[in-house]
């Protein structure tokens, strides 16, 4: 049962237990406000940053982005400096798809959330930077608002827990830190704090933010994009996409990216280089996590055996700086494919389907601005 769902109940023994609710409710309506105008602020603050790299943005989703003149050899390297910070912005729109065979194993799911968008404001900061170029990079979440239509799935008696919940998404996560570690390529090798980020969120939500959160530290870090050679443009290469699993992100990552320079041009003064990236990947939970991420734990809850895996695939561009290597802008579409073979050990409460199976299907859009501060 998610905690949305438990609350529910618990709402409902408030309403019919006789006890008085006015002070209650007037006090949550100056709460409300209250987050009303935070949320104001935040939306102000985000759209400036917004506004700041919008034109920017735009040419990097250009077909053809306004490029300098000439086709010189350039060097992309990554190279940290301690105590540099970049601030993001970043808009993620998702929408899935959910087939069960048979249909009626969807009854034993919690609600989940089919459409939603994350805007985030964040700064990143180089903590340390070690001999062999590789760097710890704190990220604080500024800004986070997040909207899904998981309430408008939920039963009618769930909806006002379901849109509690969303909203606790953007209080607990923003002002939040988590320790990123990147190679000296940029390629992201693990983070720190993502547990207690997600332990307190709702059943619902975790699974598809903590996919999401992978992917933007993976953005922004420019993660396999360096070729550690001189490049003109069409010239492409390519890089193996592999993480180990950690308590933060407890899934096996293989795959592979191929990236070709396009070009050079300006952001705001700066020089930057043009790259195209498409990928693949595949991703598998290690056998402990299986039994507690969503929708697997709730299935799991019931009898069933899980073996999952979720292929992906994306392509996109991003600019970085020619004198650090650091991501200015970024945008790219992901397409994810969430695969559940079920091994049934106990009986169900519907007619039985062999095999049984579970897929979500998933699209994504992401698109990151950029500001030095």
């Amino acid at each position: 049962m998610s905690r949305f769902e438990r609350e529910a109940l618990l709402e409902g023994t408030k309403r019919t237990s006789g006890r008085p609710q006015g002070p209650r409710l007037q006090n949550r309506g100056v709460t409300a406000r209250a987050g009303a105008v935070r949320r104001q602020g935040s939306r102000l603050r985000l759209r400036s940053l917004w506004l700041a790299g919008g034109l920017a943005l735009l040419s990097l989703r250009a077909p053809h982005p306004a490029l300098a003149s000439g086709g010189g050899e350039v060097r992309l390297t990554r190279r940290y400096r301690s105590g540099q910070k970049m601030v993001y912005a970043t808009k993620m729109h998702t929408k899935a798809v959910i087939h069960s065979e048979p249909p009626e194993l969807q009854s034993l799911l919690p609600p989940l959330p089919t459409d939603f968008t994350m805007q985030q404001q964040n700064t990143m900061t180089v903590k340390g930077v070690r001999s062999d170029g590789s760097a710890d990079i704190e990220n604080h979440f500024d800004e986070v608002e997040f909207q899904s239509d998981l309430a408008e799935r939920a039963p009618e008696s769930l909806r006002e827990s379901a849109l509690r919940a969303q909203q606790e998404i953007s209080e607990h996560v923003a002002g939040q830190d988590i320790v990123a570690h990147y190679d000296r390529n940029g390629r992201l090798l693990g983070f720190e704090g993502g547990e207690g980020l997600f332990a307190q969120l709702d059943l619902a939500y975790q699974e598809p933010l903590r996919q999401a959160l992978r992917f933007f530290l993976e953005q922004v870090g420019g993660d396999t994009l360096y070729p550690g050679f001189p490049v003109t443009p069409g010239k492409t290469w390519k890089r193996k996409l592999e993480s180990a699993p950690s308590p933060a992100y407890p899934y096996n990552v293989e795959g592979e990216n191929t990236l070709r320079y396009v070009g050079s041009t300006k952001v705001g003064g700066i020089k930057a280089a043009v790259v195209e990236f498409s990928f693949v990947n595949v991703v598998r939970p290690v056998a402990e996590a299986l039994g507690k991420a969503e929708p697997l734990a709730q299935l799991a809850s019931h009898g069933l055996g899980v073996d999952m895996r979720i292929d992906g695939q994306g392509q996109g561009r991003v600019l970085l700086a020619l004198d650090d290597g650091r991501v200015l802008q970024s945008h790219a579409n992901i397409h994810q494919t969430l695969n559940a073979h079920l091994d049934q050990s106990a009986p169900l409460p519907f007619r039985n389907s062999q095999p049984l199976k579970l897929e979500v299907q998933s699209d994504s859009e992401m698109d990151v601005v950029g500001v030095s501060k």
